[in-house]
């Protein structure tokens, strides 16, 4: 018979155990005809991980349109103007009547989410209007001229990514990433081969679902 204090112990490491492989993320889904996509939001960005949640909860984003889409460089959407728009109508100026602190620092690398923006001294982000990067391969000397650039370093990491997985490089130090697409890349390279017209916006609509996910 097991004594108190060794089932005491084993009870302690189980525990233990669940509390390690307990995920602390949060993750998110965006449904759309072309499937789902599924995003990680970086705790290293609470604002804009947190105002993503609140927003997705609230249901939003339901029925929003993928309104700029420009291959191998992003699809964005999360324009509230965008859910009733008529066929032609430009946008990309709606929002939920705030701006969002920048926590600008992540790289744009193929996948990335990122908090679009309007042009502002203090790089706030759009409360609602974001992008997933498509983005492109890069070789060291296009890499060395961003640099020069927006005076920033890549680090060596960051560089052999851009190199050999792609992304949006020329963003970087500007914009906010606060998470990356974990599962469903297919789906963005879906969108981001549809026929656009003018402004950059997909001729067929493509709408969104977004809700959390496990």
């Amino acid at each position: 018979m097991r004594s108190p204090k060794i089932f005491m112990l084993i009870f302690l490491i189980a525990g233990m155990m669940s509390a390690c492989n307990k995920d602390s993320n949060t993750y998110a889904v965006i449904e759309t005809d072309f499937g789902t996509m599924k995003v990680l939001l970086y705790n290293s960005t609470p604002k804009h991980r947190d105002n993503f949640i609140k927003l997705a909860e609230e249901g939003y984003f339901d029925d929003l349109l993928f309104h700029r889409v420009i291959p191998n460089f992003m699809i964005q959407g999360g324009d509230p103007d965008s859910k009733n728009a008529q066929p032609g109508q430009i946008l990309g100026m709606g929002g939920p009547g705030y701006l969002i602190d920048p926590e600008i620092g992540a790289p744009h690398k193929r996948g990335a989410l990122a908090a679009a923006q309007a042009p502002n001294p203090d790089k706030k982000s759009s409360g609602s209007q974001f992008y997933i990067v498509h983005g492109q391969t890069w070789d060291d000397q296009v890499l060395n001229n961003i640099e020069r650039q927006n005076n920033i370093t890549f680090s060596p990491e960051d560089r052999q990514m851009y190199k050999e997985i792609g992304g949006s490089p020329f963003l970087d130090g500007n914009y906010t990433v606060f998470g990356e697409i974990v599962e469903g890349m297919d789906v963005v390279d879906k969108i981001a081969a549809q026929n656009t017209g003018p402004n950059d916006r997909p001729v067929q609509d493509i709408r969104m679902k977004v809700r959390l996910s496990k």
